[in-house]
């Protein structure tokens, strides 16, 4: 039983580079949408960096939106590809931590309003009754088939679920680098560092 083991963690070896790689497949368009999307409203973004009252309240919010915006857009292509991936991983960590406790900690923890989620907040138990108000409201109204045609309502929570997901997904690449045959880093590594 044990060489039958030893003999599977053997084959899990030639194949390890699949995890980093799933990963950096999820986490590079995710994070590029988010740093074109900074990029693409730069002006907004930085005003709402950078304000107290209804914004971040951030110092240098222009500086803040270029980093962030760059960490997120260039880091993410970088991420797909398997370039410097533990390298990149660690501003990636610290925006999707900043957007965690700056942005979305208010919320709790739910991207997504599901007020049947033990992890419900008094926001989230409200949003039900505010999400069959407006669906009635739709299907009195509207064409309700069309408008969930492509799918169902849902109340976006904006906790920080998401955020935190991906801080965790991150910390990962940060220990497993960019994977065994699916990164540039591996070949890079391989070349130069044999």
């Amino acid at each position: 039983m044990v060489n039958l083991y030893q003999q599977f963690l053997g084959f899990l070896k030639h194949i390890e580079g699949l995890a980093p790689l799933a990963l950096r497949i999820y986490l590079a368009p995710v994070l590029m949408q988010a740093g074109y999307n900074k990029l693409s409203h730069f002006s907004d973004t930085a005003a709402w960096f950078g304000n107290p009252d209804w914004g971040l309240g951030l110092p240098f919010p222009e500086v803040m939106t270029a980093l962030a915006a760059g960490t997120e857009f260039f880091g993410g292509f970088l991420l797909l590809i398997g370039l410097a991936t533990r390298l990149v991983a660690i501003p990636m960590m610290f925006t999707m931590f900043v957007a965690a406790f700056a942005v979305h900690i208010d919320n709790g923890w739910l991207a997504i309003a599901d007020a049947s989620s033990w992890l419900a907040n008094d926001n989230v138990a409200a949003s039900a009754e505010k999400l069959a108000a407006a669906k009635s409201i739709l299907q009195q109204h509207g064409n309700y088939d069309w408008l969930t045609s492509s799918g169902n309502f849902v109340i976006l929570n904006n906790g920080i679920e998401f955020a935190i997901t991906y801080l965790f997904m991150l910390l990962a690449l940060l220990m497993l680098g960019g994977g065994r045959y699916t990164s540039v880093d591996h070949f890079i590594g391989k070349r130069f560092l044999s």
